[in-house]
């Protein structure tokens, strides 16, 4: 197409027409009041399609023609600034992005992206919980919540300040135990002094009554404890060293009796008794402190013993059976002669009978247990019978047993 303008004027497009502006007035600011100006005119718009007006201008104007400058191109995401740099546009804020409500808008350079926050991951284009307790986040308890998660312990452990680890509690520094205290792990245990058991409570402790374990824990008595027990032994008796056992006080020996300086002090388990000294009935005389004797040569000693020996000895009650307890045997012998031992009174109960155990000797045997405190007077004979010199006689022992109340 031919140019609108000719020579040195430029062309300046207008809406429904033109103007032709000399070129050095193009730099310039152009209004349309602006005096420096001419009036222009404008192309008929009857005139022919190659008809042209050629406006004249006062040959005092220096003609000059605006400058335009093009702006910069910038990429989509971005926006032009007046330095002829391009900014990035933050769609986010400008709320220009497509990410669903579930998500959050990020801006990039020249972009945005759509992601979760913490605790959602994206599924299928929406933001969904993560369940972290599912991928063992805590060491112990989870509890999963929206777009988190909790932990805690279990009882005996402390959450540490990482929130998901724990620590074992020492449960023993708050003395939770009456006695003693052992700390486990997530826990402790209780445990009790000698003598002592755990309550059922799990932290006390009872008093342990050793007394009734067994009947025989002591020889006699048993008496209970706080966290023990002891034995206690009957009057006679005093508590040996094991101190379980009883052991009997010889009362003879250790002088705490009631004997007079004449009588004579027997001891025997658990107590003692003052033997008053020997009075032979006539018409027996004492020929020792514990014998009678009748002679021959007097008459009225016929079909009397020839002697009586007076013998002590004790015995314990409830004393197993049987048990051979005393020895008799004759101290003389005569050639020819035989001897016969017999228990001549006394022994109403059947306990005791006489086992001969030679031709001289017999044992005494208590066949039957006894239970005391008692004592027993027994009369044993030997009977001497000598057919050569048709000679028959006899000897008496007088046996007294004393039969303990305890049976040690």
């Amino acid at each position: 197409m031919p140019r609108a303008c000719q020579g040195e004027m430029r062309c300046v497009n207008q809406i429904g027409g033109y103007r032709c502006i000399p070129i050095g007035l193009y730099d310039r600011p152009y209004s349309p009041n602006s005096p420096i100006l001419p009036e222009l005119s404008y192309p008929d718009s009857t005139g022919g399609a190659g008809d042209t007006f050629q406006p004249v201008l006062p040959r005092s104007v220096e003609p000059s023609y605006p400058r335009v400058s093009r702006p910069p191109l910038c990429t989509l995401g971005y926006t032009p600034a007046e330095d002829g740099t391009c900014n990035d546009i933050d769609e986010c804020e400008t709320n220009s992005h497509h990410c669903n409500p579930t998500q959050v808008c990020i801006n990039t350079a020249g972009g945005y992206t759509c992601s979760c926050t913490e605790g959602y991951w994206l599924i299928g284009g929406q933001c969904q919980d993560i369940d972290e307790c599912r991928y063992g986040y805590c060491q112990q308890l989870c509890a999963n919540t929206l777009g988190s998660y909790s932990c805690s312990c279990n009882p005996g452990f402390l959450l540490n300040p990482d929130s998901r680890t724990c620590q074992d509690v020492d449960e023993c520094e708050e003395e939770p135990c009456t006695h003693g205290c052992f700390n486990t792990y997530g826990s402790f245990m209780c445990n009790c002094d000698e003598g002592f058991e755990l309550a059922s409570d799990g932290t006390s402790c009872i008093d342990l009554d050793e007394c009734s374990f067994s009947e025989f824990l002591c020889q006699h008595r048993c008496v209970n404890t706080p966290g023990s027990f002891t034995c206690i032994c009957p009057p006679g008796y005093y508590l040996y060293e094991d101190g379980r056992n009883c052991e009997d006080i010889n009362e003879c020996d250790t002088g705490n009796n009631t004997c007079t300086s004449e009588q004579v002090c027997f001891n025997f388990q658990g107590g003692f008794t003052c033997l008053d000294p020997l009075q032979c009935q006539l018409p027996y005389i004492a020929v020792s402190d514990n014998q009678c004797m009748c002679s021959a040569e007097n008459p009225a000693c016929r079909n009397r013993p020839f002697t009586i020996l007076y013998r002590h000895m004790d015995l314990s009650s409830g004393r197993s059976v049987p048990a051979d307890i005393f020895q008799m045997q004759a101290t003389t012998r005569y050639p020819g002669a035989f001897y016969i031992f017999q228990i001549k009174s006394g022994n109403d109960g059947r306990e005791f009978y006489m086992r001969q155990t030679s031709n001289v000797s017999a044992t005494l045997v208590l066949a039957r247990p006894i239970k005391g405190p008692k004592h027993v007077v027994l009369e044993l004979e030997m009977v001497t019978v000598n057919n050569v010199i048709n000679f028959r006689g006899s000897s008496i022992i007088q046996l007294t047993i004393f039969v303990s109340e305890h049976p040690f």
